[in-house]
C-alpha cells in the first residue's frame, strides 16, 4: 500500500480520503472493525491523522464507533440504501445532464471504454469484475459531471449504496444482462452531447434499481420479521441483504 506520512501538506484530509476509497473499494467492508494499527502502519501515518479521519467519516455516518470495541465500517439497512437510491436518482441525474453539456472528444473516448469488455458470466469473478467497472463508471460520471458540492454530496450516497451487506451479486442489484443495456445508453447519451436524454436514462436507470429493492423488502416484510445482522467483530447493526451498485 502506498505510503502517506512522508508527505505532510493536509495528511489529515490525504488520510481522510484514502479511508473513503478503501470502503467504496471494499478493501474495508461493511461490518467490518477497522483495525487502526495496522492501517496506520500500511499507510505510514501515526494514530492521529488517522483518528481525524475516523472522526470525521463517523460524522459522514460512514463509520461507527462502538465503546470500548472501535470503529467499524458502517451496515446500511434498506430503507437506508433506499433513501440513498432516490437521491442518487435526481442527483446523478443532474450529473449526468452536467456532463452531457460539457464532455470533451477525449472524455467521450474515455467513457465509451467503460463496459467494452462487459462479463455476462453468472460466475462470482464474472459479476464481481462487472460489479467493479459499475463503481467505476458512476465515479467517473460524477467527476465529469459534478461541481464541488455536488460530487461531495454524490460521493456519500454513492457509498452508502455499494457499501450494503452484499451478497454473491457483490452488491449490485441487478443483474449485469438488465443493466449493461441501460449503462451503454447512458454513455452514449452523453458523449454525444444529449443533456436531456442523458438525464432522463440515468433517472430511469437508478429508479428501476430503486423499485427492485423496494420489492425485494415488500418480499421479505411478507416472509417475516428480518433478523438483525451483526457485524464482523462483534459490533452489532442491521443488515441489508442486497444493497450497492445499479
Amino acid at each position: 500500500m502506498k505510503k502517506l506520512g512522508a508527505r505532510h501538506e493536509n495528511l489529515d484530509f490525504k488520510v481522510y480520503g484514502k479511508l473513503k476509497s478503501m470502503i467504496v473499494d471494499r478493501r474495508l467492508e461493511p461490518g467490518d472493525k477497522i483495525l487502526q494499527e495496522k492501517l496506520a502502519r500500511e499507510l505510514g501515518v501515526s494514530r492521529t491523522p488517522l483518528m481525524c479521519a475516523l472522526k470525521k467519516l463517523e460524522q459522514e455516518k460512514l463509520v461507527r464507533a462502538v465503546p470500548r470495541r472501535g470503529f467499524y465500517v458502517r451496515l446500511f439497512t434498506r430503507e437506508e440504501v433506499l433513501e440513498a437510491f432516490e437521491l442518487r436518482e435526481v442527483l446523478e441525474g443532474l450529473a449526468a445532464r452536467r456532463a452531457a453539456e460539457s464532455i470533451s472528444p477525449a472524455e467521450a473516448e474515455t467513457l465509451r471504454g467503460f463496459f467494452r469488455d462487459a462479463d455476462f458470466s453468472d460466475g462470482a469473478e464474472g459479476i464481481r469484475r462487472y460489479a467493479d467497472e459499475d463503481r467505476r463508471f458512476h465515479r467517473y460520471l460524477i467527476e465529469l459531471g459534478g461541481f464541488g458540492l455536488l460530487r461531495d454530496i454524490l460521493e456519500n450516497y454513492n457509498i452508502i449504496t455499494v457499501s450494503g451487506c452484499a451478497d454473491d451479486m457483490e452488491g449490485l442489484v441487478r443483474h449485469p444482462r438488465e443493466t449493461l443495456p441501460e449503462h451503454e445508453a447512458l454513455i452514449e447519451a452523453i458523449a454525444s452531447g444529449r443533456p436531456e436524454q442523458a438525464e432522463k436514462v440515468a433517472r430511469r436507470h437508478f429508479h428501476r434499481s430503486r423499485q427492485q429493492l423496494l420489492r425485494d423488502l415488500k418480499r421479505e416484510r411478507r416472509a417475516g420479521p428480518r433478523r438483525s445482522g451483526t457485524a464482523r467483530g462483534g459490533a452489532p447493526g442491521p443488515a441489508a441483504k442486497r444493497a450497492g451498485g445499479s
